[in-house]
């Protein structure tokens, strides 16, 4: 069975609840935990940032897996000074004239650099940082808002991507699908090629049952997945 890995997105969570939230996922042995961060600039929204990332980390032992959706990136990792080894900072191609320095900067925390790429963003624009990058994040939606719907070409994207990484020798880079991840989308997304699983409203925090029982319900979905 292919290896997988949920990451409950925060930002979907009741923030008055967060910490209730983040100790159930840790007993339940989420992979990650995934913090989004916008700065109403590149994307029309503003949620979380390094301070409840750092209030996270005093919290719990799981891996953090943020998601920073901001111009200029490379100018913020310093911020982030806290996170190391097994936790994920992912930036976005279109965010930066300088892309290749912000994943520097982010190896060099100790943490793996991901590249995200919003759904109209060709992955093929990704041949001169393979190097650089343990992650590619694809946005199966347009960023800034939780609750739309999976855009259909993102999984023939995440095919595609999956057969190019493999073709350069990078199996080894893990492709991360963020947006719409429902318990009907899960498994076409798995099937497509997606390693990690961003969880949020249409999962993980959907109404239809507690935090605990819709995570071991995506899971059970996704272990019964090819």
């Amino acid at each position: 069975m292919k290896k997988f890995f949920i990451s409950p997105s925060l930002m979907c969570s009741n923030l008055m609840n967060a910490g209730s939230d983040i100790k159930t996922l840790e007993g339940c042995g989420a992979d990650f935990l995934h913090i989004d961060v916008m700065d109403n600039h590149f994307v029309p929204n503003i949620t979380l940032g390094p301070d409840f990332a750092r209030a996270v980390r005093k919290t719990c032992g799981s891996p953090i897996d943020v998601h920073l959706m901001v111009e200029n990136p490379e100018n913020c990792i310093a911020c982030w000074n806290f996170l190391g080894e097994g936790d994920i900072i992912s930036v976005h191609y279109e965010s930066s004239r300088h892309v290749q320095k912000a994943l520097a900067a982010i190896r060099e925390l100790g943490a793996r650099p991901g590249i995200a790429l919003n759904p109209a963003t060709p992955f093929t624009l990704l041949g001169h940082v393979l190097d650089d990058i343990d992650v590619v994040l694809v946005m199966t939606v347009n960023p800034g808002f939780a609750g739309q719907r999976l855009i259909p070409a993102a999984l023939e994207k995440i095919q595609a991507l999956r057969l190019w990484l493999d073709e350069r020798g990078r199996g080894d880079i893990l492709i991360e699908a963020d947006g719409n991840v429902s318990f009907d989308s899960a498994r076409s997304l798995k099937e497509a090629g997606a390693d990690i699983f961003v969880a949020g409203s249409s999962s993980v925090f959907s109404p239809e049952g507690g935090v605990a029982e819709n995570y071991a319900r995506l899971k059970n979905m996704l272990k019964n997945t090819l």
